[in-house]
């Protein structure tokens, strides 16, 4: 007995460094909330027919042992380990797959899940699941985005409809050059109304001499 539990434990330690291409064993990770139920799956491909499917968990405790949960035996059935609670743990096979259910998990659930078949003398393992559960689950942070400030854009409006000051230096210098245009032209107007002005009155004199 001795030896054979010696065997498992060494099996065990291989298998989570170099796992087996005969099982495959899905998810290789999973981290969910408490109370949540969790699936693991896994395939046998060898060339026999209906294996026994073992599955273990070790836990992650420093120094914690191998505890074997359940196996479907095409004679006995679904077959517990010794103290594990049946209410928690569902088991299903189909033809080269075995899926356990875990239910309503909790934190001393967690730990390295193993699928495992027995030969003769070998003991072939799965590479493992790491589950976590956990009461809350981490958030990822959201990048936080950059706010670019928005640049105010001037629109020329005409001048008929355009209220208060004028935008950009163009426009009122153009503003400007007609208010200089429009002064000169006065100017030049009242000049020449009052050069004609006085002609007409030099004549005036002269006709009434």
């Amino acid at each position: 007995m001795l030896l054979r539990g010696l065997w498992l434990f060494l099996a065990a330690q291989l298998a989570a460094l170099h796992g087996s291409a005969v099982l495959l064993q899905s998810p290789t990770y999973k981290q969910v909330q408490t109370n949540q139920m969790v699936n693991l799956s896994c395939e046998a491909k060898s060339s026999f027919s209906n294996p026994r499917i073992f599955w273990l968990r070790q836990g992650q405790a420093p120094g914690s042992h191998y505890e074997f949960l359940v196996v479907w035996d095409p004679i006995k059935g679904i077959v517990y380990g010794e103290g594990v609670e049946q209410e928690k743990l569902n088991v299903s096979r189909e033809v080269s797959r075995s899926n356990i259910s875990l239910i309503n998990v909790k934190p001393s659930d967690s730990g390295m899940y193993f699928c495992m078949t027995m030969g003769n003398p070998e003991l072939t393992f799965g590479k493992g699941t790491q589950l976590s559960v956990v009461d809350v689950l981490p958030t990822t942070p959201q990048p936080t985005k950059k706010t670019t400030p928005k640049r105010i854009k001037c629109r020329n409006k005409s001048l008929v409809t355009r209220k208060g000051l004028p935008c950009g230096p163009l426009v009122f210098g153009l503003l400007l050059a007609g208010v200089l245009i429009l002064l000169v032209s006065l100017g030049v107007a009242i000049h020449l109304f009052c050069r004609q002005r006085r002609a007409r009155l030099r004549f005036m004199k002269q006709f009434y001499k």
